[in-house]
């Protein structure tokens, strides 16, 4: 049994850090196979910091943010992927904030569950947050925290 760790809000700018050189990626396992970027931005960075959660902790993440992008975020996101050939440059950027600021959300019910795991992993993040989506971790070494 792993001991329990506190994290604060600056752990998603490490998160973000990372979304810049990986984004595409992130966006097409979003898109291709339902992965939660902000779930598997997190993953990696758990692994840089050497914490491991079980694959019933990652589910237990995935549920904690669940109904709140199905009603909200999806939704809306889908909403502006429609509506950008429609719209200005400026209004489209305007409904881009407006999407980060629901992940931002996303982001701090996440932490809010993460806090209150203890880690109970034995194989990396990575590894286990894509097996639920039936993906190999191996397949996306770009992904892996040796890259960073």
């Amino acid at each position: 049994m792993g001991k329990k760790t506190q994290y604060d809000p600056a752990l998603w700018q490490e998160c973000e850090q990372a979304y810049a050189r990986h984004g595409a990626l992130c966006l097409t396992l979003q898109d291709s196979h339902g992965v939660n970027v902000n779930l598997l931005l997190l993953a990696r960075q758990l692994d840089l910091c050497g914490v491991w959660l079980a694959p019933a902790q990652w589910q237990t993440l995935q549920q904690q943010i669940a109904h709140w992008e199905q009603s909200l975020l999806l939704p809306y996101r889908q909403l502006r992927r429609l509506a950008k050939s429609h719209l200005l440059e400026a209004e489209y950027q305007q409904m881009l904030a407006l999407e980060l600021m629901l992940e931002r959300k996303s982001q701090r019910l996440i932490l809010h569950k993460l806090n209150q795991l203890t880690p109970e992993g034995t194989q990396t993040n990575l590894s286990s947050y894509l097996g639920l989506f039936g993906l190999d971790a191996g397949t996306y070494p770009e992904l892996s925290p040796e890259t960073a």
